[in-house]
């Protein structure tokens, strides 16, 4: 039986590992955290229940969609869905509505919007090479300024002339204005406009009962899960990978295989390995940027609060880029009814100065934006906790194309390695990609053509079907 050693327990690792069961070889799973899940996992604060970031589950993969049940059952909901952008003291509803935007922004700057995505489509094309490009050409400069460059630029850390335009090209490639505002006049025929959906499936208890479930079907099948536990070497030779060198509270254990699945950042995975690679497959490693990012969570003593699942906020007067509603994303989110649970979202660097606050003084931070914002009141707000997630998103910016193309010919060296999910392969994927690109690996593992790096290579954000 072959020995499968993945690393890395977040989507793309457990379904790498509930493929491998399921097909008769012997995987062998290494976290470094204390759970599952990843930046998927649920966080249980006093039986109130946190998501990190807000994960809905959506796919055109009928495949993926197997899966799920398979490992849910009817603990699986489907969940209608309400998202806004919070906006100069304004609700602008996301997708755009044409009432509700004209009258929030005013008919002026209404009308300035309309006239800038107009001489935008009539514009002669250009080089688009930044975020801003992308944007400003496909929605006009005005509504990139309105809507975009502060929430963009509070995510991400760079400026919207850094970023990349894959990114948005990838994530919202065939939204446009005009069908936005089609489609909420009920003019749009046949399929829904891509990021549209009004509704998804979410399980009942946050997306970590997923992967938690995911956890137990693994090992009941023979599987091996071991958490705690952090790769620290990845030793090769002549083309082939030979052991992980894992820590644990036991200590060091070098652990041998027949086959390598990383879904580590590829940073970290390049890092590790020993021999060390060539100096320009380091320096490539080395340039890849993540960026941080971490949830205040606040139990709120009132029944309601907004009835969106998650609320953008655009302004720039606070440091808060979204607020999860979690009672919204299930009930059972939330323990008391008379309670409601808010996570607030912060996108850093580990190196700015916001990440090595205390727990207390970020609380407190969240607890004065929620003033601003008007949404409760420090007296109403009972208890709070801080969730840290390191490597969220990797960043689209300058050179990084280069960079992934030098990793990856390095990578292809090796015949029994394969880098999997979001980090593996430094894609902004959902869940369903990074589990897609779990399922191929394990194909090529018991001889199926695929090649895992061309899955959500298209630059279609699958969320429409």
């Amino acid at each position: 039986m072959s020995r499968i050693i993945i690393m890395g327990a977040g989507p793309a690792g457990l379904t790498a590992g509930y493929a491998a069961v399921k097909k008769g070889l012997d995987p062998v799973i290494f976290e470094q955290d204390r759970q599952v899940g990843g930046i998927s996992r649920t966080v249980d604060y006093k039986g109130f229940l946190f998501d990190i970031g807000g994960h809905r589950f959506f796919t055109k993969s009928d495949e993926v969609k197997r899966i799920w049940r398979e490992i849910l059952g009817p603990e699986f909901l489907t969940r209608p869905r309400l998202s806004r952008i919070y906006y100069k003291n304004r609700y602008f509803y996301y997708p755009l509505k044409p009432m509700n935007a004209l009258v929030n922004l005013g008919p002026w700057e209404a009308g300035r919007v309309v006239l800038s995505y107009t001489a935008a489509q009539f514009r002669p094309s250009r080089e688009i090479v930044t975020f801003e490009d992308w944007v400003s050409k496909n929605f006009g400069k005005r509504l990139f300024q309105v809507f975009f460059k502060t929430y963009t630029e509070k995510v991400w850390g760079v400026s919207c002339r850094e970023l990349q335009a894959d990114w948005a090209a990838q994530r919202i490639k065939s939204l446009s204005l005009f069908k936005a505002i089609l489609d909420a006049f009920g003019l749009m025929k046949g399929a829904k406009v891509t990021t549209l959906i009004d509704e998804f499936q979410y399980p009942k208890r946050g997306p970590g009962q997923m992967w938690a479930k995911a956890q137990e079907h693994i090992e009941n099948l023979g599987g091996r899960v071991d958490l705690n536990t952090r790769v620290e070497r990845v030793t090769h030779r002549e083309g082939k990978v030979l052991s992980v060198i894992v820590r644990s509270a036991l200590g060091r254990e070098e652990v041998s295989g027949d086959h390598f699945i990383s879904s580590l950042p590829l940073r970290e995975l390049i890092l590790s390995l020993t021999p060390a690679p060539p100096g320009q497959v380091i320096r490539a490693a080395e340039a890849l940027r993540y960026r941080d990012f971490f949830t205040v969570g606040l139990i709120i003593r009132k029944e309601t609060i907004f009835p969106d699942n998650w609320i953008y906020v655009h302004s720039p007067e606070v440091r808060v880029g979204r607020i999860q509603n979690f009672k919204n994303w299930s009930p059972w989110m939330v323990p008391d009814n008379r309670c409601t649970s808010l996570g607030l979202e912060y996108f850093c660097f580990d190196t700015d100065e916001i990440w090595a606050r205390s727990n207390t003084e970020l609380i407190n931070m969240a607890i004065e934006e929620l003033e601003i914002l008007g949404l409760a009141a420090r007296v109403e707000v009972t208890d709070g906790t801080v969730i840290r997630s390191h490597k969220t998103y990797p960043i689209y910016d300058a050179g990084y194309k280069e960079n992934i193309k030098t990793l990856r010919d390095y990578l292809s060296s090796f015949s029994n390695l394969q880098t999997i999910g979001r980090n593996g392969l430094h894609r902004y994927n959902n869940q369903d990609h990074s589990m897609l690109t779990a399922l191929r690996s394990i194909g090529n593992i018991i001889g199926e053509p695929h090649s895992v790096w061309d899955i959500n290579a298209d630059e279609e954000y699958h969320e429409a079907g």
